[in-house]
């Protein structure tokens, strides 16, 4: 007879199999309870460190654009916003230009060329800008006016009509302007009304000047309404700017968008015989 020994299992091998029995993996489950769910689920964790660095990146995106924009306005193109109607119907209330303030550095200003100018203390302004006494609104006119969407009451936009050594007189004896002698042929130009399609006169007062070595005789569009070189003839220069203030040259309209256009010489500018 074989004993009970001869039949028994070594303690050492035998297993338990009671309910408290642990699962393969179980000795893990105390350390998967204190993971937050989100942080189980794949990419959850990267799309929230994300979005923190985003949001942590972009004041210094928007730092950078600004710090670009003020060098673009500084050295090479401005944008300007159009206050007043001086210069219709070529430029409207309200219109965006870019001017371009590198083109003088490679050629000399000509005439018919549409440019900004600072005129302080030289002109008085066309209109009043209200100077906000809140700091806050101080920040936005000095902001919007430096990308071109605010007025600023130093700053005038008008036509180049005489460089230096040119003579202009107004009027010949059929009331135009001449340049040198030579008249110009200003329709394509000068305002006419939309209603009545009445054109303004090259001008109602006459006037005869020569314009002095770094100087220039500018105009409006809108000769009845613009406040130019005719109505400073009692200031310092005799009505004309000096060449140095000029800013730069406007030569496309970038706002609104139905009038989005170039602003080119006109061809009446282009006569060989205007040659002083």
């Amino acid at each position: 007879m074989r004993s009970e020994a001869e039949g028994a299992v070594p303690e050492e091998e035998q297993t338990v199999a009671s309910g408290e029995e642990r699962k393969p993996g179980a000795e893990h489950e105390s350390d998967d309870e204190h993971v937050n769910d989100d942080e189980r689920k794949p990419g959850k964790g990267k799309q929230a460190k994300k979005q923190g660095s985003f949001w942590k990146e972009l004041p210094i995106l928007i730092g950078v654009a600004l710090v670009l924009a003020l060098v673009i306005k500084a050295f090479l193109v401005q944008a300007f916003y159009i206050p007043s109607g001086s210069m219709e119907n070529t430029l409207q209330v309200g219109d965006r230009v870019l001017v371009n303030k590198m083109v003088y550095h490679t050629r000399d200003i000509k005439r018919g060329d549409i440019v900004v100018f600072n005129g302080l203390d030289s002109w008085d302004p066309e209109m009043e800008v209200q100077e906000p006494s809140n700091p806050v609104a101080k920040l936005f006119q000095l902001i919007g006016s430096a990308f071109g969407v605010a007025p600023t009451e130093k700053d005038y936009i008008k036509r180049v009509i005489g460089i230096p050594g040119d003579r202009v007189k107004c009027c010949d004896a059929q009331g135009r302007v001449t340049i040198n002698g030579v008249p110009l042929n200003e329709d394509s130009y000068l305002y006419t009304d939309p209603v009545t399609n009445e054109r303004n006169k090259p001008s109602d007062d006459p006037f005869e000047v020569v314009v002095k070595p770094g100087q220039l005789w500018v105009m409006g569009d809108h000769r009845e309404l613009s406040y130019d070189s005719r109505s400073h003839r009692g200031d310092p220069g005799g009505g004309t700017i000096p060449t140095n203030r000029v800013i730069g040259r406007a030569f496309i309209i970038v706002w609104p968008l139905d009038r989005v256009g170039t602003l080119p010489i006109p061809d009446t500018f282009e006569q060989p015989t205007l040659a002083a």
